[in-house]
């Protein structure tokens, strides 16, 4: 997984409540094995018309949320199922840093695991954050070390449990961290051999 540790992007704004993880990864989109090829399908019912040619109302066809890799969203974002796909679309789509005042718990651990970072923020701070990139290219940059942003007129800290950021800061998954102790689990297995 890569690490992150300062992240500068342009910042896609998504005001709407209850985004659903059908939502964000179609059902039908899920047939693949592998952890890529996802961000296609993003949205997919927002961002494509029935034709299949990009909806042009929908918030991230926007010529000012192109290239995107901060996403603003409003209450409850991620909630529905537990499908970790969501967040392998979001981040095959490019998006590193998702804020919002509230994630579903699933999929909110479900970003960490896959290195995007989540960031919950006040509902008066998110608010003015989408204010501040409304209309226009905008530029946010989020820095894990110190649990700072920062962009244009608009700054704020944020907490992060201290386990998920080493993770996030060394570019570890569940998998990596437990590979850290493997020569002590090596030395374990040496002592309790039967």
């Amino acid at each position: 997984m890569e690490a992150l540790r300062k992240h500068g992007g342009n910042v896609a704004v998504m005001d709407r409540v209850n985004v659903d993880t059908d939502q964000i990864i179609p059902k039908q989109f899920l047939k693949r094995v592998e952890r890529t090829g996802f961000g296609q399908f993003l949205f997919y019912d927002w961002r494509f018309l029935e034709d299949g040619v990009e909806n042009p109302a929908f918030e991230l066809n926007q010529p000012e949320a192109k290239g995107a890799s901060i996403l603003v969203a409003a209450h409850n974002f991620g909630c529905g199922s537990s499908r970790e796909h969501a967040p392998w679309a979001l981040q095959d789509y490019g998006f590193r840093v998702i804020i919002a005042p509230s994630f579903a718990d699933i999929f909110y651990s479900n970003c960490f695991k896959n290195g995007i970072l989540p960031i919950r923020l006040p509902e008066v701070d998110v608010q003015a954050l989408m204010n501040q990139a409304a209309g226009k290219r905008f530029i946010l940059n989020v820095d894990l070390e110190d649990q700072t942003m920062e962009g244009g007129a608009f700054s704020s800290s944020f907490e992060v449990d201290t386990y998920w950021k080493e993770m996030l800061l060394n570019g570890w998954d569940e998998i990596s961290l437990t590979l850290n102790y493997e020569s002590r689990i090596s030395s374990f297995e040496k002592e309790h051999t039967v």
